[in-house]
């Protein structure tokens, strides 16, 4: 399987300092039935805002951030392969916010579900 995460920094390094952290993977519980059906609903979802949103120019979503507090600008296959890795390995990645992002590149998830909910139902009073 190929792992699209950053490489580590201090990969084999003797001085790494979170070697005394231990291995993250040695806590991991496997997601739940609920958790994993939670994350392919949104897999599913993000799938969508991308074809719609994508060709608007919009590059990705705006993630309000629980570890650090600031909105993180994240592109749209660094979003797809975050989900992809919690999913497979039950952990959110480590996360890093977009260099140089323009905010006004990304939507937050609520707006896109919203604008993705406006399409459906404009495509639906269309078919009437």
């Amino acid at each position: 399987m190929h792992d699209d995460a950053p490489l580590d920094p201090f990969a084999n390094d003797p001085e790494d300092p979170a070697a005394a952290l231990g291995d993250p993977g040695d806590e991991t519980a496997p997601l739940s039935t609920t958790e994993r059906e939670d994350v392919l609903a949104d897999l599913a979802d993000l799938e969508v805002f991308r074809a719609l949103l994508e060709p608007l120019g919009i590059k990705g979503l705006t993630v309000e951030c629980g570890d650090c507090g600031r909105a993180h600008h994240i592109d749209w296959d660094l979003l797809h392969g975050n989900l992809r890795h919690l999913l497979d390995e039950g952990l959110p990645r480590v996360h890093e916010p977009a260099i140089a992002a323009a905010p006004e590149d990304y939507v937050s998830w609520e707006y896109a579900r919203g604008y993705v909910d406006g399409v459906i139902d404009s495509e639906e009073g269309q078919s009437s």
